[in-house]
């Protein structure tokens, strides 16, 4: 009977896969100068990342390098590149695109939300904000599929419904103004945060559609330069403070968000994900972009940061992507 259970489970151990033990690996980009800013992974793990430049770089799992993916052109008027989210149900890939005119070149034009097909690459929406001036910023999926959006100087919330082609005016707000990342929790209630006045919201969303309180929510510590907002699972979230350097959890509850510092010392992180049991994120590099003393200097290598992710407070399994 010893022998017969020795060889079962000997039999058992070459059938189950190995655990995994390999650490996260970073992903280098394939350019120069690339000063990303959002990142966003598809079901597969595909991961899709804008920039200054104004191309999408993409790197598929296994791949070591993200490589372009979409670049800019008279056709799809891509200027520079904030948000990016990538969404399986629509089989898009959402991006926030909006004017650069100190860029070299220079991109100057109107804010807009585009979209473009995962499998080839073709623009399927693409959608100018209104007046005044505005900068599309980031972008979240509910769980019916509509996109929102958030635009930073005006302090204003669009969307797009499924299969829709045009923007949907939800909330203007003037305590809404600075509002940059943008993310629903696990059971659907809607939170954005400032890069100006670094406070987080939570937003009611009637069943109508319409926006109704907006709460700002009592902070565990101060942050400097909120940013790329994302979910883990439940009502743990990731945070990018790119003005302190810091890749925050956020654990919501109530009306209070308690923050804890996973990773500091980063160069402007402006957005993370997490992806299985890894985060994955970008650092701007913006000095070398806005600071006239540094935007001749090189700013060295681009990556896509990898992270094991913590232990995180909230039962219940890890969400395979974030939007």
């Amino acid at each position: 009977m010893k022998q017969l259970i020795g060889l079962l489970a000997a039999a058992a151990s070459l059938a189950a896969p190995p655990a995994s033990t390999a650490a996260p690996r970073d992903i280098p980009f394939d350019d120069t100068r690339v000063f990303p800013e959002s990142l966003g992974a598809s079901h597969d793990g595909t991961l899709y990342i804008g920039s200054w430049k104004g191309i999408v770089y993409r790197a598929r799992p296994g791949e070591v390098l993200a490589t372009p993916w979409v670049r800019p052109s008279p056709e799809n008027g891509l200027l520079t590149i904030l948000g990016v989210l990538p969404d399986d149900r629509a089989g898009w890939v959402w991006v926030c695109s909006v004017p650069a005119p100190a860029r070299d070149p220079p991109a100057p034009g109107t804010s807009a939300l585009m979209a473009f097909d995962m499998k080839t690459g073709e623009q399927r929406l693409n959608l100018p904000l209104p007046a005044p001036a505005s900068v599309c910023n980031d972008i979240t999926l509910a769980q019916d599929g509509t996109a929102y959006m958030s635009d930073t100087p005006n302090g204003r919330i669009f969307r797009v419904r499924p299969r829709a082609n045009a923007l949907e005016l939800v909330a203007k707000d003037e305590r809404l103004t600075g509002i940059d990342g943008i993310v629903f929790s696990g059971d659907g209630i809607l939170y954005a945060n400032s890069v100006t006045s670094n406070r987080i919201w939570r937003i009611a969303i009637d069943r109508g559609g319409l926006v109704g309180t907006i709460t700002q929510l009592t902070l565990s510590q101060p942050l400097n330069g909120a940013d790329g907002f994302r979910l883990i699972r439940a009502n743990d979230f990731l945070l990018a403070e790119n003005a302190a350097g810091r890749l925050d959890e956020v654990h919501i509850s109530g009306h209070r968000a308690t923050i804890k510092v996973i990773k500091a010392g980063l160069d402007t992180p402006t957005s993370a994900i997490a992806l299985g049991r890894t985060i994955y994120g970008v650092e701007r590099k913006i000095e070398f972009v806005r600071n006239p003393a540094l935007k001749d200097q090189d700013p060295g290598p681009f990556k896509i940061f990898s992270l094991p992710l913590p232990p995180i407070r909230t039962a219940g399994p890890i969400r395979r992507h974030v939007s």
